[in-house]
């Protein structure tokens, strides 16, 4: 047994940690769609629906390129009627960069925000 665990440590490391795109564009996803002003993300689904449908769905709208030096989010949002788009796409690209950072360790260098709608429906 102890022979596999020099195998396994090497340089002061036990072994690998892999994050796959999916889990970065899902961070991203939920980050943004916390940002008041933000109906969905586009071609997706609301925060309610999330909890029964499954996060996969969060991932709609995204593009994550995953380089070794960084990470590039590239996302498309519905806005909600009424709410500044360029301040709000701000708070967006701030979320989403402190979300994957804290949560991964990985480095964002852009978060992409393209507004591919108003959501004009009222809210109840």
């Amino acid at each position: 047994m102890a022979k596999e665990v020099d195998k396994a440590v090497k340089d002061g490391k036990i072994g690998e940690v892999q994050i796959a795109d999916e889990v970065v564009a899902i961070i991203a996803g939920l980050a943004a769609t916390e940002v008041e002003g933000v109906a969905a993300m586009a071609g997706n689904i609301t925060n309610e629906l999330v909890s029964k449908l499954g996060m996969k769905n969060l991932s709609k709208g995204i593009k994550v390129e995953v380089t070794p030096e960084s990470v590039v989010v590239d996302m498309s949002i519905t806005m909600k009627y009424g709410y500044n788009i360029p301040k709000t796409s701000k708070t967006i690209q701030e979320k989403v960069k402190s979300a994957i950072e804290n949560m991964t360790g990985l480095y964002v260098s852009e978060v992409n925000v393209k507004v591919a709608g108003v959501d004009l429906t009222e809210e109840k």
